[in-house]
């Protein structure tokens, strides 16, 4: 498998419609996993995926055990603001799995107690978070680049 994000029972269908269009401009898969917070919407996600939503490589899993028996992702990567370790220096490789959490709850507890690393996007003291779409974006910004994956290599 290929460098890919991973969504954790994403709760904002633009958002989540944003990154999609992240995914398929960048040629990086996306995964998704339920439940989701909104009913899944083809008009709700246009909003913010416009006409790229048939141009991602989206799987959906009921739930996070069926994404790791379906997918078996050698290193899975988790961004959190609760992670001690920054973006800075991290090492990408190409098959990671970047796992991101819902917009109000983060990644649930027993998630973080499989992921193989915990990384964070150092922040301004006294905010909270980014915007999901605005974190994967960075994110994937300093991944492809240093993996020479995804848009990186489009010609």
């Amino acid at each position: 498998m290929p460098l890919s994000v991973v969504l954790i029972e994403p709760d904002i269908p633009q958002n989540t419609g944003a990154i999609m269009r992240l995914c398929a401009c960048l040629q990086v898969p996306l995964h998704l996993i339920e439940p989701f917070g909104f009913i899944w919407d083809e008009q709700k996600l246009k909003r913010g995926g416009l006409d790229y939503l048939d141009k991602v490589a989206l799987f959906r899993h009921i739930d996070y055990d069926h994404f790791i028996a379906d997918c078996k992702p050698r290193r899975r990567v988790l961004f959190t603001t609760h992670a001690s370790e920054a973006i800075d220096n991290f090492s990408f490789t190409d098959d990671d799995f970047l796992l991101f959490g819902s917009e109000s709850r983060g990644a649930p507890e027993s998630i973080h107690a499989t992921v193989d690393k915990k990384i964070k996007i150092p922040m301004a003291d006294n905010t909270r978070s980014l915007n999901l779409a605005t974190s994967i974006a960075f994110v994937l910004g300093a991944a492809t680049r240093r993996t020479n994956h995804g848009a990186a290599t489009i010609k």
